[in-house]
């Protein structure tokens, strides 16, 4: 019969000795900060008797919204064009299939980083015949320095407690053997999305003659979250 083996998908777990302890510990930071860009919706909707009324009612009310929110240049960063549909209603009674009405829409996303133009561009959007805003949803960039920040902070953390740990027993710490994401010798997680949605607007009448009060949006403050493990060998303490 032959010896259990270990799990070959667990790694292998560097354990101290008298002439070398060893600490393990974890570190951890969460910051609060301000966002970086916001993200909202739009949806431009359309409906008429045949399909070519309603096709030119809503190319004319998407390059309409395009322009306003192209108006605003270097606050928009991103300017994207989603899903576009056509889509035929049949009437609930008679024979055969007979077109009601078409409905048509289209979706674009649009991402700023000027948080003063954001709530007059999305009042003015909600202002328009048919379209919907959706938002603002906060976020941080990718590359943000705030991320950045967080994993120097969790392994000042990290530090700071083995430090602790090794005074406790009278000693210090000699060497670092390992700094690691949490989950990196594993599959990594599925984290859900946190998108951070304020309000939306829905769809809006034809612009009346005096414009809307601008929207007052207040940034939500966005959660940063690092950890780490480390372990350290410190100097065979007295004991």
């Amino acid at each position: 019969m032959t010896a259990p083996t270990a799990d070959a998908s667990q790694p292998a777990v560097p354990y101290g000795t008298p002439d070398a302890p060893r600490i393990a510990v974890r570190g951890e930071a969460r910051l609060e900060v301000d966002p970086e860009i916001a993200r909202i919706g739009i949806t431009v909707a359309a409906r008429g008797r045949d399909r070519r009324s309603a096709l030119d009612d809503l190319t004319r009310r998407n390059a309409g919204v395009l322009d306003l929110v192209k108006s605003y240049g270097d606050a928009v960063e991103r300017l994207e064009t989603g899903a576009f549909s056509i889509t035929p209603e049949l009437t609930k009674h008679g024979r055969g299939e007979r077109v009601r009405t078409y409905h048509g829409s289209v979706h674009i996303t649009a991402e700023l980083t000027d948080f003063t133009a954001l709530g007059e561009l999305t009042t003015r959007l909600a202002d328009l015949e048919l379209t919907r805003v959706d938002g603002p949803w906060w976020a941080l960039r990718p590359d943000s320095p705030a991320h950045r920040e967080a994993r120097k902070k969790a392994v000042t953390e990290a530090v700071q407690r083995a430090r602790e740990y090794a005074e406790a027993l009278g000693t210090t710490l000699s060497a670092l053997v390992e700094l690691a994401d949490i989950g990196a010798e594993s599959s990594p997680p599925a984290y859900p999305q946190a998108p951070g949605r304020m309000r939306s607007a829905a769809y809006g009448a034809a612009a009346e003659d005096a414009p809307a009060a601008p929207l007052d949006l207040e940034p939500q403050r966005q959660r940063v979250h690092a950890q780490i493990n480390a372990r350290f060998t410190m100097v065979p303490p007295q004991l």
